[in-house]
């Protein structure tokens, strides 16, 4: 196991020695590493990089794939063992834990952060990483949930983007017209992780999250009741039934939803490049025009949040401590440098670039990834799908990206409640009526803090 004096030590004696023998170091070195993106296509790009990486450098990459939820057994055992992998690529549930517990080496991925340009990076990939004033591991990429909405009809109806709650709310007023137009899908179904995730960009848009800093449980009362009561508005605004993220696409495609909530994952799909999942707003499956009236908002605001939030997925590049620090280092720097637009052509849909360029050209990342093909059955740039401004939207989320428990150290806590789908649960008896705003709030912060 490699100690900071150790580490130390290390780096004293390379920086001690030539230059040729450092540069014999990196050509003879062999880098393992792991990544969850293991379906094929996005694999052989991996093992693309990693030969682009060793012709540049001389220093080869095994690229292993290993299953998301297997990550973190593999992990631990790999820990015990003494066997880590030089570099993981992690999701965001694991970046604080595996750094108290020793398994990311956060000074090496720290410098990495610092060499290239701490400024050249979302704000809120790096605070979700915050370890002791060091970032613990490397931001990579990410993708929030939006607010897809017609912006066509709000054009035409002078009404203002949905990106706070009172405009949303003076949106359903003026486009909702069942059966022909709702204003809104929200998420009913409780045993679906689709509510979670919806409710909690909608309670994080207004500042309540239920857990503090100190390990404390309770969502602030009057934050609560706020953002219960504007989702029933956005439920009362819904077709009827039990409603996840299948009827939310379907509505809306349809041409017959106002707003939606989604993942980025639709914006291929809305396109019409993907035939399992085609728009029906007219009969041509491959068009368009559902894409060019549809405007994004990632940064929602609650009354008692002017900043606003959005609910965000962040992956990161860990370099480890049982790693061969210099030449990891310099993967992960070519992974978020000179070969970073391969990186996020794993997936475009789904990875924004949280580095959005260099200190010499600032926006060379997110012109890039804007260029990058997306979908399925027909593939196009999404800069050929999408207007400039809503480019610029998609990725401005990732400024405010957050998830309950990151910012206190408590993110184990928050997935404990969020899994309970016990918010869930009363959320969808308010909604039908069961008990008001006031008792449903009481109820639920009594039953999250006793969820062990």
């Amino acid at each position: 196991m490699k100690t900071r004096f150790t580490r130390a030590l290390t780096r004293s004696l390379t920086l001690a020695a030539a230059g040729l023998l450092v540069s014999t170091s990196m050509a003879s070195a062999q880098l393992r590493f792991w990544t969850t993106e293991e379906q094929p296509e996005r694999l052989a790009k991996q093992e693309e990089m990693a030969k682009e990486f060793e012709a540049k450098t001389g220093t080869s990459v095994e690229v292993i794939p290993v299953t998301e939820t297997e990550l973190g057994t593999r992990a631990t055992a790999a820990y015990a063992a003494g066997d880590l992998p030089d570099v993981i690529y992690l999701t965001l549930q694991y970046v604080l834990p595996w750094s108290e517990a020793g398994i990311l080496d956060t000074e090496a991925n720290n410098e990495v952060v610092n060499q290239l340009g701490k400024d050249t990076f979302a704000p809120a990939a790096l605070s979700m990483a915050d370890f002791d004033g060091e970032v613990a591991a490397v931001p990579s990429d990410g993708w929030t949930q939006m607010v897809l909405y017609r912006k066509d009809l709000f054009d035409e109806a002078g009404l203002e983007a949905p990106n706070t709650y009172a405009n949303i709310v003076k949106a359903i007023e003026a486009l909702h017209n069942p059966p022909e137009m709702y204003g809104f899908v929200a998420a009913t179904k409780i045993d679906e992780n689709f509510m979670s995730q919806v409710l909690e960009h909608v309670f994080l848009a207004n500042g309540a999250t239920p857990v503090a800093a100190d390990g404390s449980v309770g969502f602030d009362k009057a934050k609560l009741v706020e953002a219960l009561e504007f989702y029933k508005k956005l439920a009362d605004a819904s077709p009827p039934g039990d409603l996840y993220w299948k009827q939310s696409r379907e509505v809306y495609f349809a041409g017959k939803a106002a707003m939606i909530i989604w993942s980025p994952f639709i914006l291929d799909e809305l396109a019409g490049l993907r035939d399992s999942a085609p728009p029906t707003i007219n009969n041509d499956p491959t068009s368009g025009e559902l894409a060019s009236k549809t405007g994004v908002v990632t940064r929602l605001m609650g009354p008692s949040n002017p900043n606003g939030a959005a609910w965000g997925d962040i992956r990161y590049f860990g370099i480890t401590n049982d790693a061969d620090t210099d030449p990891a280092e310099e993967f992960v720097k070519f992974s978020l440098g000179e070969g970073y637009t391969s990186t996020l052509s794993i997936a475009p849909e789904g990875k924004f670039p949280v580095r959005h360029g260099t200190a010499e050209n600032p926006d060379e990342f997110v012109k890039a990834w804007a260029t990058l093909p997306v979908g399925v059955d027909r593939k196009k740039p999404l800069s050929e799908l999408y207007d400039p401004a809503v480019i610029t939207d998609i990725v401005s989320g990732l400024e405010t990206a957050n998830r309950w428990g990151v910012a206190e150290g408590q993110l184990a806590k928050a997935s404990r409640i969020i899994n309970s789908q016990v918010i869930n649960r009363r959320v969808r008896e308010f909604i039908d009526g069961e008990r008001n705003a006031d008792a449903t709030a009481d109820l639920i912060n009594e039953e999250v803090s006793n969820i062990e």
